[in-house]
């Protein structure tokens, strides 16, 4: 049997984790002779039209051309429109609609935070937990279904199995945090080197010693990174705070990630 097409909410949580910037446009009132119902939705990147309809014809021709003004527009935000069908958009229809844009400009205040995590043990045990609240898209990769399934469910998280992480680094949104929590230096180290060759994110951790840190810069410099590439990464990852129970250690990475979510806004 065919696959069911995904829904706009779908579409929506697909455009953050991508880090796509969009605007979400809802019609939030229809009277009299509408082309659509209330409750209708649509998302516009700065492309035009994504998916769903608030109508069609003039009525969505003039909502995607707003929300791509917005998109434009150092900053955006919310706003509702009310629009006489005859008098404001030109058609022949009697009736009045009003919508709500909602935009979602990547990486800026307001947008998803996308955290990808490589790693599933202890230490991200507690992290996700702690993550999962706030306003971000979380992923989690990791080779053990077994670690994967005991992380919590969340709406904004998803885990991925597979035995070659490394082989995702060229899918992550370019202004992820990135952190580096396996079980090793050696499961580590082929994620950081192309996290650093192939990319530049904002934020680059990884867990473990400064002993740990030199190791991996010399083998990743052997494997061909420039030295001074091979210094953009946090090592220990973490604020120096509190000792090596679990929590606190999950509590010294989030307080980093935020300390340095928020220098970069207001950069």
């Amino acid at each position: 049997m065919p696959h069911p097409a995904p829904t706009v909410y779908e579409q929506l949580l697909a455009l953050q984790r991508e880090g796509t910037a969009f605007v979400l446009v809802v019609l939030v009132e229809a009277l009299g002779s509408t082309p659509q119902d209330t409750g209708a939705k649509m998302l516009v990147t700065a492309a035009g039209l994504h998916t769903g309809t608030v109508g069609g014809g003039k009525v969505e021709a003039k909502a995607i051309e707003l929300a791509r003004e917005m998109l434009a527009a150092p900053t955006a935000a919310p706003r509702c429109v009310n629009w006489t069908l005859k008098t404001d958009v030109g058609m022949t229809c009697g009736g009045s609609v009003k919508l709500y844009f909602e935009p979602h400009v990547a990486g800026g205040v307001g947008a998803a935070w996308p955290i990808w995590i490589f790693g599933a043990g202890h230490v991200v045990q507690a992290l996700v937990p702690v993550l999962a609240p706030l306003d971000c898209q979380l992923t989690v990769v990791d080779p053990r279904r077994e670690w994967l399934d005991r992380l919590p469910r969340a709406r904004n998280a998803r885990y991925i199995q597979t035995d070659t992480p490394e082989t995702l680094v060229p899918e992550i949104p370019a202004h992820a945090f990135l952190l580096c929590l396996t079980k090793g230096h050696a499961s580590d180290r082929p994620v950081l080197q192309r996290a650093l060759a192939e990319r530049n994110f904002p934020f680059v951790g990884a867990i473990g010693s400064d002993a740990k840190a030199e190791i991996l810069r010399r083998e990743m410099i052997a494997g061909g990174l420039p030295a001074a590439r091979a210094k953009d990464f946090h090592c220990p990852v973490g604020l120096p705070f509190g000792g090596n129970h679990l929590h606190e250690i999950a509590l010294s990475i989030a307080a980093q990630l935020l300390t340095e979510r928020d220098r970069l806004r207001s950069a």
